[in-house]
C-alpha cells in the first residue's frame, strides 16, 4: 500500500543553506512526493489559500521542512498556518478535512543534539519546542509524528558530513510513501532519526 507525502518547504535564504539543498535533492523527485516551496511560490506572502487547502486534501502526510529559527519556523510557515488552516476546513464542528492525516517537522538546527535536553543550553528537547505544531495537528484531528532533525548544521562543511542525514531522510520519506512506518512508535518517539520502521531497513 502506498501513501502520498506533501513537503511544505520553507527556507528564506536557500542559497546560504549548508544542508537543506542536499536534503531537497534526495526527496523531491521520489514518486508519491509533492514538493511545495513556500518562499519560491509566495515571495510576497500572498498565499493561495484554496490551492494550499486542495494540496492538503490530496496528501496523507504533511511534512513541514525548514530550518529551526528562534525555536520555531521561518515566518512564512506561521503565515501559512494562520491563513490555510481555517475554521470549518481544518477544525471546528464541520472542519474535518484533515482528520486521519499525519504531520511532522523535518528541521535543521545549528546547535548540537546535547543542547536540546533539559540540562542542555536550550533547556528543552526539540520535540518539546515543536509542541505548537503537535497541538495544531491534534486540533485538526491529525496524528503528529516525531520530527526528523539534523543537529549541528552550522558546523557541517563537507558533503561527507551531510550525506548520512541525506540518506536517512530519503529512507524516512520513502517509508512514509510506502506506508511502512510503525506510526504508533513514530508518534511516541523523541525523533524519527532513530525510530524503527516496519519492513524497512536503513543502510
Amino acid at each position: 500500500m502506498s501513501s502520498s507525502v506533501l513537503i511544505q518547504f520553507a527556507h528564506p535564504a536557500l542559497e546560504k543553506s549548508r544542508v537543506n539543498r542536499h536534503l531537497i535533492q534526495a526527496v523531491r523527485d521520489l514518486p508519491g512526493v509533492f514538493f511545495n516551496d513556500l518562499y519560491e511560490n509566495y515571495p510576497d506572502f500572498q498565499i493561495d489559500v484554496r490551492h494550499e487547502q486542495e494540496l492538503l486534501r490530496r496528501h496523507a502526510t504533511i511534512i513541514f521542512m525548514h530550518p529551526f529559527y528562534w525555536y520555531s519556523s521561518p515566518a512564512i510557515v506561521k503565515e501559512w498556518l494562520d491563513l490555510v488552516l481555517e475554521h470549518g476546513f481544518a477544525y471546528g464542528q464541520t472542519g474535518k478535512e484533515l482528520v486521519g492525516k499525519r504531520m511532522l517537522n523535518a528541521v535543521t538546527a545549528a546547535g548540537p543534539q546535547e543542547a536540546y535536553r533539559p540540562e542542555g543550553y536550550n533547556k528543552f528537547t526539540m520535540r518539546h519546542l515543536l509542541s505548537p505544531f503537535e497541538q495544531t495537528a491534534n486540533l485538526c484531528g491529525m496524528q503528529y509524528l516525531a520530527p526528523f532533525v539534523v543537529h549541528g548544521s552550522l558546523h557541517m562543511h563537507s558533503l561527507a558530513e551531510v550525506m548520512p542525514y541525506v540518506r536517512l531522510y530519503r529512507s524516512i520519506v520513502q517509508a512514509l510513501v510506502e506506508d511502512k512506518v510503525d506510526y504508533a512508535a513514530a508518534a511516541k518517539a523523541e525523533s524519527l532519526n532513530t525510530i524503527l520502521f516496519s519492513e524497512t531497513s536503513f543502510s
